[in-house]
């Protein structure tokens, strides 16, 4: 079956409603002289990203139960790995979950554009801490979201690569939370990722990057997304929602390298094993830092909290909590509890 085939058919026999139904006022601006494409018209930008060109648009069809949605256009041949779009689309329609954004459509168009449609969604978790709006409730949402997404594609063989907070959507300020951008993506068996002991380095963002891949690691696993999530779980709860390493105005390597080490400690054999299997280990002499409390990192928060964290966001691979695992930890319960 062809992809955009397979995209219809799944939304065709069993779309969720959650997924399916926006609430009865949606209050959106339009061009009206927007282009159309496909069967959506009045295309609006709405954000560019670093491959593709976002905009929202309302189906030519009144009748269609998504009545606004996110227009993600891309130029597959001009798009460098780790970047592919295509792969995205066939991912999406792997990895469908009901935290795993729908992707309701593909659209083909001249000029090389593939465009994916997707429920527009209004909120994400970027946006609510660094405006300080993140509640108890929606903290519990969107743990529950995260790790079950998580949980389910690792479980398909997938790792995302780009875990952070503006890949984290709400639908409203109620829910349901998804994950989004499958750009970078990774799956063992799709025919356009790297093998699996090749992978990129290059991907991730910025200060939710892991140590292994800022070493040269190539045969990285799900636990680059776990790290990247503890970080995630570690802004939710610190004071202010200030990411927890800094790679300084330019993204530079080195200086997120040694905002981990300030933190977690220099790294020596036995808080790292793996470490001597990374290929740029040991090319560079690095201060000698002692570890901080994560106690001392995020005051006030939780033991449940500062435990999760410190099992997640830590240096070996192999220690670091899985996706299931974290669901069962203590922090989840008292999250949804709150």
């Amino acid at each position: 079956m062809k992809l955009d085939d397979a995209v219809r058919a799944i939304h065709s026999i069993d779309t969720p409603p959650a997924q399916a139904e926006e609430p009865a006022k949606v209050d959106e601006v339009f061009n009206t002289e927007g282009p159309t494409f496909g069967a959506y018209q009045h295309a609006t930008f709405h954000a560019d990203g670093l491959m593709s060109t976002v905009f929202k648009a309302k189906p030519i069809d009144e009748a269609a139960p998504v009545r606004v949605v996110a227009l993600k256009v891309t130029h597959p041949a001009m798009m460098g790995a780790p970047h592919n779009s295509i792969r995205e689309a066939r991912l999406l329609v792997k990895a469908r979950h009901e935290h795993v954004v729908p992707l309701l459509d593909t659209i083909r168009e001249p000029g090389d554009l593939f465009i994916l449609v997707f429920p527009f969604l209004r909120q994400d978790l970027e946006n609510l801490l660094r405006s300080d709006r993140l509640d108890r409730r929606q903290a519990g949402m969107v743990f529950d979201g995260l790790f079950n997404a998580l949980d389910h594609i690792h479980s398909l063989g997938v790792i995302h690569r780009d875990i952070k907070p503006s890949n984290i959507l709400l639908k409203t300020m109620n829910g349901p939370v998804y994950l989004i951008d499958f750009g970078i993506a990774w799956s063992a068996d799709d025919k356009d990722s790297e093998p699996a002991t090749s992978k990129i380095t290059d991907v991730g963002t910025t200060c939710y990057r892991p140590p292994e891949i800022l070493f040269g690691s190539k045969s990285y696993d799900t636990s680059l997304d776990m790290w990247a999530a503890g970080c995630v779980v570690a802004e939710m709860v610190r004071l202010g929602h200030l990411p927890v390493f800094d790679a300084g105005e330019v993204g530079s390597e080195l200086a997120l390298i040694k905002s981990i080490f300030t933190i977690l400690g220099t790294p020596d054999e036995v808080v790292w094993p793996s470490s001597q299997a990374c290929p740029d280990w040991g090319k560079m002499r690095f201060q000698q830092f002692p570890a901080k409390a994560w106690k001392d990192l995020l005051p006030g928060a939780p033991e449940a909290a500062i435990d999760f964290v410190s099992k997640t966001v830590c240096y070996e691979m192999t220690r670091r909590l899985t996706a299931g695992e974290a669901l069962r930890h203590e922090l989840r319960s008292i999250i949804r509890a709150a």
